[in-house]
């Protein structure tokens, strides 16, 4: 199981949507949204695009100032994740470039978007299609 680490209640996001936009929308994961990103975000899905911005990801983060941010996330689907097994079996991935995450078994991972850095046996790849984590080959 892939475990996220969520900025926001996902479950109260995904029901405000998809009751304003009249779709259904899913939580995918936490990531930066563009290969050297530093800043986090929750990003969600919909099935169909959005009918005045035309993207099917959007992101929630929160800037310096405290405020909550929207943005398109459509590019989260040309990005990589690399997973590592945590002490619980779970699978994690880093958010962001300088998100180090270590465990007792001596897995870690780094790199967000920008790299994956691991120590690891086993890596695993993952990319994001339809709304979906599925790992690649």
């Amino acid at each position: 199981m892939i475990k996220h680490e969520p900025l926001f209640d996902t479950d109260k996001i995904c029901k405000h949507y998809s009751e304003k936009d009249g779709v259904p929308i899913k939580y995918v994961c936490t990531s930066t949204t563009i290969k050297e990103g530093l800043q986090a975000a929750d990003i969600f899905y919909r099935d169909t695009p959005h009918p005045e911005f035309g993207n099917r990801y959007f992101g929630l983060y929160q800037n310096h100032s405290g405020n909550i941010m929207i943005t398109n996330a459509d590019q989260i689907e040309s990005l990589e994740f690399g997973l590592v097994e945590d002490d619980d079996g779970n699978l994690q991935y880093s958010a962001h470039r300088h998100d180090y995450k270590r465990f007792e078994n001596g897995n870690m991972i780094d790199g967000g978007r920008a790299y994956i850095r691991c120590a690891a046996n086993k890596v695993k790849h993952y990319v994001v299609r339809n709304g979906e984590m599925v790992e690649v080959e």
